[in-house]
């Protein structure tokens, strides 16, 4: 089951942008940014239909409220095109600082104009796919074109935008001008593909020709029939999203997810990072994997238990077997087992300054007198791992050369 986080970053205009990554169940096979329509946020239906079907493909997906809109803060009126291509910038690097770079982009309506203007910034990005977007940026003039005049002599104007009141001011018109999105398709790299309604009444069809005309390799189309402007019906998003996992995996591949490590020989436990935020790691034992990452508190991404949770968990499942183990060999009423195992640094009788301190609570059930009861608390530290924490402990590293170094 997919799930979502809230997180937030820092934008163009260095105000904080709210955002949700959403995260399939399991590695992701890439990571993908979502670029919402004009005036609109991202939980519009169609960006937030869209990016959880994305995830149910595998796909992690951030989609956030550019600078002044939504949850953002900010002020709507000092942003323009332009700041919107670096709030997307601004996002990739979040997601290549925190998480993985994005391999993907998909924009809707100037979203999708914001997307390709912005794919020269992100060169991890292999795919971009536009849906109902325009071929200039200035086409999104038409929904405030009587105001224009306004805007022009006096330097700004309210206008409604989706039944809301928005200032726009001069600069807006102006910054719109200077972005024409046919020379941009022509020089990128990243391959494209082009949704389009030919039943779109607010970016015309005429739009998606340009843009697929202008794109000089890797260039996909898709009809997106009967749909209107906003993907307002849900199959319409759905679809749009499945067609886009599937078209991107020929650009993306599976190279992008993380992959386990193989397992090591004798007995080891194999430890790798996933590439997944800043100390995301694999943890291999045998036919066994496993997620280590650190709390969000300490700047981890919280997908797996920490160093000190695996230390807790050995010492707690070492102490619950060796009890299991005395209690069948000595034909004890011992039904089950429940350990439970916190640690922390602070000062300890007969020790000198703070000391790592594990405390274990064991819970007994069974039809078990006191003498059994003592019993068994005793042998708990004689426990493998016990024993191990309590003895001398040398610890040899050596450097292991990667087969690409040799």
């Amino acid at each position: 089951m997919a799930k979502s986080e809230r997180v937030e970053f820092p934008g163009a205009l260095g105000e904080m942008l709210a955002a949700r990554l959403e995260l399939p169940d399991g590695p992701p096979r890439a990571y993908a940014l979502f670029a919402h329509c004009f005036s609109c946020s991202k939980d519009i239906h169609a960006a937030s239909r869209i990016s959880r079907r994305l995830a149910q493909a595998g796909f992690a997906v951030l989609r956030f409220d550019f600078t002044g809109l939504g949850q953002s803060a900010g002020d709507f009126a000092n942003t323009n095109f332009s700041s919107n291509i670096q709030d997307l910038v601004k996002a990739g690097e979040f997601l290549a600082a925190q998480y993985q770079a994005p391999a993907l982009l998909v924009g809707h309506s100037l979203g999708g104009a914001a997307v390709i203007a912005s794919a020269a910034q992100l060169p991890s990005v292999r795919a971009i796919a536009t849906l109902a977007a325009p071929a200039d940026a200035s086409h999104v003039r038409h929904a405030f074109h009587p105001s224009i005049g306004e805007i022009e002599s006096k330097g700004e104007a309210e206008v409604m935008l989706g039944g809301r009141p928005f200032c726009i001011r001069k600069q807006f018109l102006d910054d719109l001008e200077g972005h024409t999105l046919e020379a941009a398709v022509a020089a990128l790299k990243p391959a494209l593909l082009v949704a389009h309604s030919p039943t779109d009444n607010v970016v015309g069809v005429e739009n998606a020709t340009r843009l697929f005309r202008a794109a000089r390799h890797s260039r996909s189309y898709l009809d997106l029939d009967g749909a209107d402007h906003l993907l307002s019906d849900p199959a319409d998003a759905t679809h749009a999203a499945d067609v886009i996992a599937a078209w991107a995996q020929r650009y993306i591949g599976e190279d992008m997810r993380a992959k386990p490590p193989a397992p090591a020989d004798e007995g080891g436990v194999v430890v790798r990072e996933t590439g997944e935020g800043p100390y995301g790691n694999h943890v291999v034992s045998g036919a066994h994997l496993m997620m280590a990452d650190e709390p969000a508190d300490v700047g981890g991404g919280d997908r797996g238990p920490s160093p000190y949770d695996f230390l807790k968990a050995a010492l707690g499942s070492c102490t619950s077997i060796t009890l299991r183990m005395y209690a069948t060999r000595k034909s004890l009423p011992l039904d089950r087992v429940t350990v439970t195992v916190r640690h922390h640094k602070g000062p300890a009788e007969g020790h000198e300054g703070k000391i790592d301190i594990f405390e274990r609570s064991i819970r007994l059930e069974g039809d078990l007198d006191v003498d059994q009861r003592q019993r068994l608390l005793e042998i708990a530290d004689k426990c493998p791992v016990h024993k191990t924490l309590h003895g001398p402990v040398l610890v040899e590293t050596r450097e292991e050369i990667a087969s690409s170094e040799t």
